[in-house]
């Protein structure tokens, strides 16, 4: 599922990604008429053995050249122009509102539960399928670009500045996001996943969110060691990872970890994607990440683990998998 996530602007699911499509398809019908025109009267001045009055001459060149261009290209402008009321007309009152902060060079989603409280999750964002999203876009370092292309158009993201963005997915599925504003050595791998579901699965996944650390479905604080394998190396992971480090940017709400520079881990085993979404959330690949940091992401500002121990990183990727 994760490697089809949609990343095209012409596969719509939301509304605005249709209007935009839609518009797609009528420049390029208004762009071939214009091509057809011009070449076409190109070709005819080349291979024409007729001699044409300088009058005739005059309106061909005048009527292929300027006069037809002028009209198609007026009415796609009026016609992408009327567009814009409905593309930039804000969410309804009381509709599900999501901050997303671009961050070289990952994204740091809030979501605000019924009861205010705020939830921080990172580089994937879930939305309820058929309603309005609105979404208040800023930058903490550099200028980015928020965009995904199956549910809509793309809104800058600015230090400073809030900007809004309206979405309303009407299909169910996996998609893709992108920062599409250059913004530095890792721009490329500045990814996201979205995945939009029906209303129940969506405030099942809010619900969860708001929890802490949950370790396979036992809540950190009521894990007790049984003596087996996978038990030892949950409590030897949680260990490895408050004592080397990883706490000083990363939090993990339930534990001692309350870092604000990384991503918010406290459910990162439920997720789709590591490192911004360049890689799947699988155990091989977490490894790779951990060893290989600036190999997989370069320019990234997280260190590599190369000093951690085979057993520790084991044991870090068995905890960190666990985090759902």
């Amino acid at each position: 599922m994760n490697s089809s996530a949609s990343q095209s602007a012409l596969d719509s699911a939301g509304k605005g990604a249709d209007r935009i499509a839609e518009l797609f398809y009528w420049m390029t019908g208004g762009a071939s008429v214009i091509w057809i025109v011009v070449i076409g009267l190109a070709i005819y001045a080349m291979w024409s053995r007729r001699e044409h009055p300088v009058r005739t001459t005059g309106w061909l060149v005048i009527g292929g050249g300027a006069v037809v261009p002028t009209i198609v290209l007026t009415v796609l402008l009026t016609y992408g122009l009327a567009m814009l009321p409905e593309l930039h007309r804000p969410a309804p009152e009381g509709s599900l509102t999501i901050e997303v902060a671009g961050v070289r060079w990952w994204w740091r989603v809030t979501y605000t539960d019924e009861a205010g409280e705020r939830i921080e999750t990172a580089n994937e964002i879930y939305l309820p399928v058929d309603q309005p999203v609105e979404f208040k876009l800023t930058s903490e370092d550099v200028i980015h670009s928020f965009w995904i292309p199956s549910l809509g158009g793309k809104v800058d993201m600015m230090p400073g500045r809030t900007n809004r963005l309206k979405l309303h997915p009407t299909r169910e599925g996996v998609f893709s996001g992108v920062c599409a504003e250059y913004c530095g050595t890792a721009h490329a791998q500045m990814r996201f996943r979205v995945v939009v579901t029906d209303q129940k699965t969506f405030d099942e996944w809010l619900v969860n969110q708001t929890r802490n650390m949950t370790v396979r479905g036992e809540l950190s604080g009521d894990r007790e060691p049984d003596g087996s394998r996978l038990a030892a190396n949950m409590l030897d992971g949680e260990t490895t990872f408050l004592s080397r480090g990883c706490s000083a940017c990363h939090a993990i709400r339930g534990t001692r970890a309350d870092g604000v520079v990384g991503p918010d881990l406290t459910h990162f085993g439920s997720r789709l994607s590591i490192a911004a979404g360049v890689m799947d959330n699988t155990a091989e690949n977490l490894t790779r990440w951990l060893v290989d940091t600036h190999g997989v992401k370069p320019g990234v500002e997280m260190p590599e683990f190369q000093s951690l121990s085979e057993d520790e990183i084991e044991s870090l990727v068995e905890f960190l998998g666990a985090l759902k």
